[in-house]
This record gives C-alpha cells, structure tokens and sequence, in this order.
C-alpha cells in the first residue's frame, strides 16, 4: 500500500515541502495571473505593456519581533520594508500596501499610533500608499500581516528562474548582520531579565550597526533605481530573508543550476566578525544561515557584472553559476571544497 504522509508534521516537512504542497491544494487557474506560487512575488496582467505585483509577509510577535526591545514604529517599519523588498526583488516599484493586525487587548491605542507612525514612515520612504487593510484580536501575540502592490514593466521583469551558467552570483551589502544585531539584543535581554534594575538601559553603541541592521532594515530601492537608470538587467535576482544558503538554493532550483561559492568573498561586516568571535562561533554561519537581512541577491552575466562594479561598490562577486542542478559548492580559505545541502527545507 502507497505510504500515507497525511499525519507528517510542518516541522518534517519543512517550509519549502509545505509551500509546495499547498501549491497543489487549487486547480483552478485564472488567465489574468501570469505566474503563481514560486517567487517572490505573484505575477498579474495589469495591462499590454505592465505586470502586477502582490507579496505578502506576516510577522508574529516572539517569532519575528520582541516587544521588549523593538519599539513599535520599528516594527512598524520593518513589516513594510519585508513586503516592498519582495516587489523590488522582481524589480518592480511598490505603489500600496495593505496592513491586517491581530491585536491582544493588552496593546494600547497609543502603541497602535506609534506602529502606524513608523508604517507611514516606511510607506513614504518606498513611495507607496497605505490603502487598507483590516483589524481582528488576537489572545496573546501580535499579528501583522502586510500586502504590498506593485507592477513592473513586462520586459524588465526578473523572476528567480534566469540564472545561467557562468553567470556571477551577485549580493548587495553585507550578510549576518541582521542575526548577529539579533543575538546582541537577545543577551542584553537575559542580562535585563537577571537584573533588579527593572528600568536598566544597555550601552549598545559598540553594536550600533547590527543592532540597527536587525530592527531597521532597509530595502534596497537603491539598487533598483542603479539597474534601471544603467540599463543593467540581472538574469535572476531574490531578497535575502531566509538566508543567502536557502534563498541561493531557490534560485538554482528554478533555474535548475549550480552555485560554486568563494568564503573569502562572502560580504561580512566587521561588527558581525567581532560578534562572532566575543561569543566564538563561527561568522560564516551568520553569513551563510542568518536571515532577514533583506539584501538582494542576483545572477549577472560576467560583462555586466564589471559594468556594475564600476558604478557602486555596494554589492560583491561571491561566486558563479554551474551547470550542476541545485548543488551548491563553496572554496574555503584553504582551498578545500564543501557541499551543502538543500536548505529550503
């Protein structure tokens, strides 16, 4: 008899084995939607000359945000910065966002007022309107769940898929950063909590960077803005939330290719290697593993990725396409070759 997987649980199946399981719940397909579950964002006919973009992301409270140390306008801001990044990702403009809260009754109308300060913030930063959304409780955690809109047009779209072999595997900013401003904000955390000193505040400036990296991070417009203003069109390109390793391995499994990677050009930020080793652990892993930091990651033909290199100094070379289906290999310091796993489990 067939083998029921009815009873696995999400912790066995995984992130990725879940989405692509709920992929095949609908049968129904809509000739107006051009491209469904797979990328960062689904893909619409808007009109003859522009595709639609709708993302969503949701944030749970002691999941993706602590209250007891993120205020609110932050958190407000950073649920923003996660939808629109997805937009931008596709190489798109984000143009409205939708805000759903699942509000405890211990929040207060001020704290709400403050969340919404740093939404609009955010919305004016990224140029988009906030168009809606909708309210409900919730028994314990905060809930906020963000739809961003957006379109691009239909010739400049990028999907996660276009990697070729040979293509430069490209990345904007550092890596760890957001996870290691994380792990400083988690100790000084247990330090509060096993204090008498209800009101004690931390001295966070030696930490400055990757603290702010983690409560607010900033999608990359920047970047965006440099590829459409110097014609330069990546043949994929995906945000870092998961994790370079996870999120690398979705686009060479859409793309059905390889990875060779140099650990001597992983981009870290001298904060994250300090970190790393006052608590000694290994920085690659925060590299590698940590997410969240809402970079951009993408493939470039060689030609294109010089005439990038002379015109911002914001993004690095770490590797290049292989035609070996979703393998994923990296050269250490010492010349020895490790090969990783999927991670989007």
């Amino acid at each position: 008899m067939p083998k029921d997987n009815s009873d696995k649980t999400i912790s066995s199946i995984g992130r990725a084995g879940l989405i692509r399981h709920i992929s095949g719940v609908s049968a129904y397909r809509s000739e107006r939607v051009a491209y469904g579950i797979g990328d960062d964002a689904a893909v619409l006919h808007a009109n003859e000359s522009k595709y639609g973009l709708i993302s969503s992301e949701t944030l749970v409270e002691g999941v993706e945000f602590d209250l007891s140390f993120m205020p609110f306008h932050q958190v407000g801001a950073k649920a923003v910065t996660a939808g629109v990044s997805d937009i931008y990702a596709m190489n798109g403009q984000p143009h409205a966002v939708l805000i759903n809260l699942g509000v405890p009754n211990r929040i207060t109308r001020d704290m709400i007022d403050e969340l919404y300060r740093g939404i609009g913030m955010a919305c004016s930063d990224y140029g988009c309107q906030l168009s809606g959304g909708d309210l409900t409780g919730s028994h314990n955690a905060m809930i906020i769940s963000v739809t961003a809109y957006g379109d691009v047009e239909k010739e400049k779209i990028i999907y996660n898929s276009g990697a070729k072999v040979d293509d430069a595997v490209c990345v904007t900013g550092d890596l760890g950063s957001a996870l290691a401003g994380l792990k400083v904000l988690l100790r000084e955390k247990r330090h509060w909590e096993e204090s008498e000193d209800p009101v004690m505040q931390p001295d966070l400036t030696e930490w400055d960077y990757i603290v702010k990296r983690q409560l607010v991070p900033i999608a990359r417009k920047d970047m965006i803005s440099l590829f459409r203003q110097n014609e330069i069109r990546p043949t994929s390109m995906i945000d870092v939330s998961q994790g370079l390793l996870h999120d690398l391995q979705r686009v060479l499994t859409s793309s059905q290719k390889g990875a060779y990677l140099y650990q001597s050009a992983l981009p870290i930020d001298l904060q994250t290697r300090k970190l790393a080793d006052e608590m000694q652990e290994d920085v690659d892993k925060y590299a590698l593993y940590g997410g969240e930091d809402f970079e951009l990651l993408f493939t470039l033909p060689e030609k294109e990725a010089g005439k990038l290199a002379e015109l911002s100094r914001d993004f690095s070379v770490i590797g290049k396409i292989t035609g070996k289906p979703a393998q994923v290999e990296m050269q250490t310091a010492e010349g020895e070759v490790i090969v990783f796993g999927d991670e989007t489990g």
